[in-house]
């Protein structure tokens, strides 16, 4: 039986990326050596990690001024590196989400960190609109997709300060003006690769202003200067990554990947309004995620949740559970995710409603 890999990541990854990475461990760049045991300092190598910043360049159309750089420690890390390397008395934060929270409790630890809006009110079920950002913030913070919650920022913020973005869920995955922001970052396991590296996209001119010490591996400035290299890399993962690129480039970029995306989501969300078993846990559809569409059983079929879960894993639908803040399900619709697979959830979600 076919799965359909719906899991919120580490997630799909296009087969393209698996079958090169899969030659890539056996022979890397005609080394005679596996990727896993490559020296970073290696002549192919280097190129390897040359060629995928070149390529975020390209895929993001990323202006001048800007430098990317791969590091370990996931988005968690940045959380704190953000405020740490940015703020010098205030910063200003959107709380959308658990890890838009997690990002505000680390901002908290280095100076006033303010708190323009949230929606936790609601539990993270809506995007707040009509914000006030303080002119005198070092920068504001927001978390463009939320994985748990199932919203989604689709407009680049402006605002008179910098912004800081964490795009974890959705880099890659449409169109962003880079220019909007003065930094942007996102954990590879969603659309870029296997859980290991961040990509962080900062433009130069931010960085220097803040009057506190900053340890030498958590300051931006020095891996910029040794070109991502300052220590080990994570080699496969970034090797993984440049695959991943080389797919989404032959695919016809993110411009092509946003209408992939939108069909794939107008297909599912349309089901959940029209099966009478389900319902979108996000109301506003301006607010709904293109990348993690989350639904639960209608108040009086309740008691049918297990049996659809259940229903569900035996056709093949693979990681569809919702998380357990919010309960229900969760088909997350990555790049990777082939349309194919969303087709195959709404028969089973029809099969299941003829049954009930």
């Amino acid at each position: 039986m076919k799965k359909h890999n719906f899991y919120a990541g580490p997630s799909i990854l296009p087969g393209y990326t698996i079958e090169k990475t899969i030659e890539g461990i056996k022979d890397f760049a005609g080394t005679g050596l596996s990727v896993l045991e490559i020296s970073h300092r290696s002549k192919e190598f280097i190129e390897c990690m040359n060629d995928t910043i070149a390529l975020v360049k390209e895929m993001l159309d990323v202006p001048a001024g800007y430098q990317v750089i791969f590091l370990g420690g996931g988005a968690s890390l940045q959380f704190a590196m953000v405020p740490m390397n940015l703020m010098n008395k205030k910063s200003a934060y959107l709380v959308t989400g658990e890890w838009a929270s997690k990002a505000f409790k680390e901002a908290k630890l280095y100076g006033d960190a303010v708190e323009v809006a949230s929606s936790k009110d609601k539990n993270f079920s809506y995007i707040p609109k009509n914000y006030t950002v303080p002119a005198d913030a070092d920068y504001f913070h927001v978390t463009t997709n939320n994985t748990i919650f199932g919203t989604q920022l689709k407009k680049d913020p402006d605002v008179a300060v910098p912004v800081a973005a964490d795009m974890s869920s959705d880099i890659f995955s449409r169109p962003v003006d880079v220019s909007k922001y003065s930094l942007i970052y996102a954990g590879a396991q969603k659309n870029l690769g296997p859980a290991g590296v961040t990509v962080i996209i900062i433009k130069e001119d931010v960085l220097g202003k803040v009057t506190r010490p900053i340890p030498t591996m958590l300051d931006y400035r020095t891996h910029i200067k040794a070109e991502s290299m300052f220590n080990t890399p994570p080699v496969f993962a970034v090797f993984a990554a440049q695959q991943t690129l080389r797919w989404l480039k032959d695919l016809g970029g993110v411009k092509a990947m946003e209408k992939r995306n939108k069909e794939k989501a107008a297909l599912l969300y349309d089901e959940i309004e029209r099966n009478k078993l389900f319902v979108p846990t996000v109301k506003d559809p301006e607010d709904r995620s293109l990348m993690n569409v989350c639904f639960v059983m209608a108040d009086e079929y309740k008691e049918l949740e297990k049996p659809f879960s259940d229903f569900a894993k035996s056709k093949g639908m693979i990681g569809i559970q919702g998380h357990r803040s919010v309960g229900g399900f969760r088909a997350s619709l990555y790049n990777a995710l082939p349309k194919e697979s969303v087709i195959a959830l709404i028969e089973v979600m029809k099969e299941f409603e003829l049954k009930n």
